[in-house]
């Protein structure tokens, strides 16, 4: 069933009485020219503008769209909380297969998606996610000044990928340093899934601090990319074999959301997940699901942070050091969130959403 807009109504219901919902503000993009087919989905701006990515992906269905943006943009609010940054939450999606849409009219889509995003006056900061990239965010920039993730050719800090790997790796040693004592990975048996733009980053320092590694990837030409400067990485078939490795210490789930879910959470022999990837628990209960089995969860919004340091400090003259030392702090942060589930008695997820939440009240009280 159809709204009069030809929306779905569940969609609708998503938006106003669901737990996704409470967002302040969904706008449909549209542009038959450029073929463009985009929603961006402001969650929250008690904290400041909303800043999330875009997101380039074929997805099934309008709907499905809406949903993804709906709780992509809602994750956001409460990773810029954690990150200490002063903005709310927003995401955008643009419907299409990025890896298709090339050339020129990829740069018209683009220019047209920048004139909606600057229709919104700033209450919404662009940058990159899956399917978009620097390139991508140079042109956008061109039509909207609220636009991060540019290249440092154009005022931009280039690829966030980086910072966002640095993240989660301090979010896997404030792991390691919770459950055995100790921040070091050297010894522990870490699984990859997913080694492309933030993965093979992650294993670098996973390397370096003397880890075991084992990869995945559904792109072939990720894998051989790491095999190929590193042979002593070992390679599962997929996911399902990934999660099954014996002797694994953490998983690294750094593909696409979902990756916690009914099938995967009973048959992990990880003791440890961090990861990458935004939404890893793919229903509520999930983190209950993983705490009943003494596995260990660092929230993905909050060691994934590092991107969107990055990109916020871009908005006001971007200092790569600076930054570091910013994502840094995520190893103090996992600690932190650990000591709250363990003195509320709750699964390090629910810890994560209360620090997150007490932040954005604080700030709407102080707003009003």
């Amino acid at each position: 069933m159809t709204d009069v807009t030809g929306v779905p109504v569940d969609v609708l219901h998503t938006l106003f009485h669901s737990d996704q919902g409470g967002h302040e503000q969904v706008v449909l993009c549209q542009d038959r020219a450029s073929g463009l087919k985009a929603v961006i989905a402001i969650h929250s701006t008690a904290l400041g503008p909303a800043l999330g990515g875009t997101r380039f992906y074929p997805y099934a269905s309008e709907q499905e769209a809406v949903a993804d943006a709906l709780n992509l943009s809602r994750g956001m609010s409460y990773k810029n909380a954690m990150a200490g940054l002063d903005h709310g939450g927003g995401k955008a999606v643009i419907i299409g297969d990025s890896a298709q849409i090339q050339g020129a009219r990829r740069t018209e889509l683009l220019l047209a998606y920048g004139r909606c995003v600057a229709s919104l006056g700033g209450r919404y900061v662009t940058a990159c996610d899956v399917g978009t990239y620097v390139a991508d965010m140079d042109v956008v920039a061109r039509e909207c000044r609220w636009t991060t993730g540019r290249s440092p050719e154009n005022g931009g800090a280039g690829d966030s990928s980086v910072l966002t790997a640095f993240g989660v790796f301090q979010g896997m040693r404030a792991s390691a340093q919770h459950l055995w004592g100790d921040p070091t990975l050297r010894g522990r048996k870490v699984g990859v899934a997913g080694v492309g733009k933030v993965g093979h980053h992650l294993v670098e320092h996973l390397l370096s601090d003397g880890a075991e590694v084992v990869i995945t990837d559904v792109r072939d030409e990720s894998v051989r990319r790491v095999t190929g400067l590193h042979p002593e990485v070992a390679v599962a078939a997929d996911t399902d074999a990934l999660i099954r490795t014996e002797g694994l210490d953490i998983y690294a789930p750094c593909a696409l959301g979902g990756a916690l879910n009914d099938d995967s959470v009973p048959v992990l022999t990880a003791k440890v997940v961090c990861g990458a990837a935004n939404n890893q628990l793919a229903h509520p209960g999930v983190e209950k699901d993983l705490a009943d089995r003494s596995i260990l969860y660092a929230p993905d919004y909050v060691v994934n942070a590092g991107g969107v340091i990055q990109v916020a400090d871009e908005l006001h003259g971007f200092d790569f050091d600076r930054c570091k030392v910013k994502a840094s702090k995520i190893f103090d942060t996992t600690l932190a969130i650990f000591a709250r589930a363990k003195a509320d008695g709750i699964p390090p997820a629910a810890a994560a959403d209360r620090i997150a939440e007490q932040r954005m009240a604080e700030a709407r009280r102080s707003a009003s």
